[in-house]
């Protein structure tokens, strides 16, 4: 790692093969993140910035270059080591919820922490699900709640480890603009709380402006590197 970063990738590749043709999916990304920064990735449908997600927290194997993450080379890591790194240091937040459905609001946010062998699991659960309003909801199961305490679930289970680490997919895409404002809020405020850093995958700019830093991404590649609260002093001052 250089300086302070928790994260860098170097002239990443990933190509995936479908019949007789070759996808180029990330042509040569070169990317860094400071510890307890928040990071925007901003790009089209397409462009590649899910798949550079993926490549970050050790999900999808990249095809050429290394990814270094908390002093990590995940290059190196074999599929079982990849999913203890990810457990100890990594938390995702998916535009898909992905809780289990036969199991409470609380169990649903215990499970990793018990799988993590964490002691007072159901503990932590329960505190971390009063901090992001649920507190009425802990014995409800995902049916029995709605789209934006669904994602609250899955926020409070991504974070109760305090991983160094917050990967954020489209965290609002299926909620309706109000309740994505306050869900995006509560990620912000969360990041705060643990110290951690943010990576947040995301095609909304106005969304974006409240990150320290906006990558922009197109066909595989970065093509603009912006200081977020720069640009936002440059609209102030226009």
């Amino acid at each position: 790692m250089t300086n302070n970063a928790i994260l860098e990738l170097k002239n990443i590749h990933l190509r995936l093969k479908s019949n007789d043709f070759e996808v180029k999916i990330l042509n040569g990304i070169d990317f860094k993140v400071d510890e307890g920064k928040a990071v925007a990735i901003l790009g089209a449908s397409g462009s590649g910035k899910s798949s550079m997600m993926s490549v970050m927290n050790g999900l999808e194997r990249q095809t050429e270059g290394s990814v270094m993450v908390a002093g990590h080379v995940l290059d190196k890591m074999n599929e079982d080591q990849l999913a203890m790194f990810r457990r100890d240091n990594i938390g995702i937040i998916l535009q898909a919820f992905h809780l289990i459905p036969t199991m409470t609001a609380l169990e649903n946010v215990a499970v990793p922490l018990e799988l993590a062998g964490i002691q007072d699991a159901e503990s932590i659960a329960h505190k971390m699900l009063v901090k992001v309003g649920l507190d009425h909801r802990m014995d409800h199961y995902p049916t029995q709640l709605s789209g934006g305490e669904q994602q609250r679930v899955a926020i409070a289970r991504a974070m109760a480890p305090e991983p160094k680490i917050l990967f954020a997919d489209e965290p609002t895409g299926n909620l309706d603009a109000k309740t994505g404002h306050n869900i995006i809020e509560l990620i912000f405020s969360l990041k705060e709380q643990n110290d951690a850093t943010l990576i947040l995958i995301t095609h909304d700019q106005e969304l974006a402006q409240k990150c320290d830093e906006i990558i922009h991404i197109e066909v595989g590649l970065i093509t603009d590197n912006d200081d977020a609260h720069s640009n936002e002093s440059k609209k102030v001052a226009e």
